[in-house]
């Protein structure tokens, strides 16, 4: 058993999940351990994602627990084998662990969706769109770090890019089309790369128009990201003091709820890309 002194989102995750059905089980931290031969110690490491858990632990421990959910429990099975480091480790020491946890969650996510109200997307912004985003960053970024988080962005958006693209769907307001972050020139290559994008498989851009009304959830960005399993899922919300997932089953259930409100608003495909391309001539 592997011991690690910054735990991964995915790692966390993972000893959350075996918690949430330990307790279900109603067996102690104690009890759990004596079954695996260990102490209890043990059992909270591994909780907290401090430990690393073999695939064969994974299964006695759910075995213990009596879980007959045999989808959910193959899932964080395999969860276990993931021993290679991602392309985001290399920024361990430069940018938050909120951002390697999110490019880690999309790297193993099996569909992403997201909605934006008064922002583009991080995975459909262009170079120079990003660039001026992370300008307006209060306090104001040291221009070293804009350009770390500007190569980080882009190399997130292999999840769309790649052979084998994650399925994406992106729900924008109209009145994020209208920014113009940059000036028009920026501004206009922004929209043709939506445009473009847009054609690519598996990735869904549509937009709510001004004439839908009222919306709910306040405009705030949220990112759904879907795991192997529902029980896996994961909510992304950004707040001033930085990511924040979020993964309870109501929490689920009621982002899947606003995602649902908000797609019935937006218009279908092909009149999104031409309100996009009319947006795109005035500029």
């Amino acid at each position: 058993m592997s011991s690690s002194t910054a735990p991964t989102a995915r790692r966390q995750r993972l000893g959350a999940e075996l918690r949430k059905l330990r307790e279900r089980a109603g067996i102690t931290a104690t009890e759990a351990a004596k079954l695996l031969g260990g102490n209890q110690a043990r059992i909270s490491n591994i909780e907290a994602g401090r430990y690393g858990v073999s695939a064969e632990r994974v299964r006695t421990l759910s075995c213990h627990y009596d879980c007959s959910d045999h989808e959910l429990v193959n899932a964080l099975a395999a969860m276990t084998g993931d021993r290679k480091r991602g392309w985001w480790e290399e920024y361990r020491e430069i940018l938050s662990t909120g951002l390697l946890d999110l490019a880690e969650l999309e790297h193993h996510g099996t569909a992403l969706r997201t909605s934006h109200t008064a922002g583009l997307p991080g995975l459909l912004q262009t170079t120079d769109h990003a660039r001026e985003v992370f300008r307006q960053v209060v306090p104001a970024l040291p221009p070293p770090e804009i350009e770390h988080r500007l190569s980080f962005r882009i190399k997130r958006q292999s999840v769309i890019f790649r052979n084998n693209p994650t399925p994406y769907s992106a729900v924008i307001h109209e009145a994020a089309l209208h920014m113009g972050f940059g000036g028009p020139a920026v501004a206009k290559q922004q929209l043709v790369h939506l445009l473009t994008t847009s054609e690519r498989e598996r990735v869904t851009i549509r937009v709510i128009p001004f004439k839908a009304g009222g919306y709910p959830g306040a405009g705030q960005p949220i990112y759904y990201v879907h795991g192997s399993v529902p029980q896996l899922d994961t909510v992304q919300l950004d707040q001033a003091h930085g990511i924040v997932l979020l993964d309870a089953d109501a929490q689920l259930r009621k982002y899947r709820q606003v995602l649902a409100r908000l797609e019935s608003l937006a218009l279908d495909v092909a009149e999104s890309r031409n309100l996009i391309h009319a947006i795109t001539q005035n500029l």
